[in-house]
């Protein structure tokens, strides 16, 4: 059993918002995720401005998934005390430039000492228009992902064996996919960012929907199983492929085809990330 899971469902409800990526209320998007030291990274690994900005990177990626555009960020960090001032300047300014980046305003929050660095952020995202979720799948539909998967698990590799990777890789600097989302939202039968892994996050679209996966090809476990992508997971009808392609292209936002949607169940059968 996936203790994570476990955990969640312990707060669902049947008319609950739990379940997406961020919960919608009114127009609004509320999401928060943890980057915290020793379970999505090590110190040695990254440099306090590249902590702040991929701990922001990782939570606007869930207003991304959901076709909302982030405005407002709650920041909560627990620090340890043997920081320098040089530090907290850098870290400070990697949550500041990804906040710029994506036209975001960081209204609040709250810090504290402790023995290592760990970071909590919420983001309130405005919506307009069709928000995309993890439900709507239907049979038949095509499943997809954009861009390349597998790298960020094969850096973790190299990061945990003492070695190094670029600062523009994709561990160290997800890229996330706005624009396209943006351009494709309303053809759109439903999605989600890539964070657990393509396999794992099949299985939450299969949950949610109750639907099995008919995979056009084989996908290597490895490839599969590699968590903290933040590639966008979609589905869309076959009648509206040739759309999607063309906008993937007008977006240079490389995609490609898992599978189709069909009666039954997936089971991942990856290990957990972080549990």
């Amino acid at each position: 059993m996936n203790a994570e899971y476990y955990f969640i469902d312990a707060f669902r409800t049947l008319r609950t918002r739990i379940g997406d990526d961020g919960a919608r209320i009114g127009n609004r998007v509320y999401s928060k995720d943890l980057f915290f030291e020793n379970v999505h990274f090590k110190r040695r690994w990254l440099s306090p401005y590249q902590i702040g900005y991929k701990a922001m990177i990782v939570n606007i990626s869930d207003a991304v998934a959901m076709n909302a555009i982030p405005k407002y960020a709650l920041l909560g960090v627990a620090m340890p005390k043997s920081m320098s001032l040089h530090q907290m300047d850098e870290l400070a300014d990697g949550i500041k430039d990804a906040a710029c980046d994506y036209g975001i305003e960081i209204i609040g929050g709250d810090t504290i000492g402790n023995v290592k660095l760990d970071i909590s952020v919420t983001i309130v995202s405005e919506t307009d228009g069709r928000t995309l979720t993890r439900q709507g799948l239907k049979n038949g539909d095509i499943l997809a992902y954009t861009g390349r998967i597998g790298t960020s698990a094969r850096e973790l590799r190299y990061l945990m064996a003492g070695g190094k990777v670029h600062s523009k890789s994709r561990f160290v600097r997800p890229r996330l996919r706005q624009r396209f989302i943006q351009k494709t939202g309303r053809h759109l039968r439903c999605g989600m960012d890539i964070s657990d892994g393509l396999f794992s996050d099949l299985g939450k679209l299969s949950k949610a929907n109750a639907k099995g996966i008919a995979f056009t090809k084989k996908i290597p476990k490895p490839l599969g199983c590699s968590g903290e992508e933040y590639e966008m997971l979609i589905a869309f009808p076959p009648g509206k492929a040739r759309t999607i392609r063309r906008l993937a292209a007008l977006t240079r936002t490389p995609l490609r085809i898992v599978g189709r949607a069909k009666r039954g169940k997936f089971t991942n059968r990856c290990k957990a990330h972080h549990f």
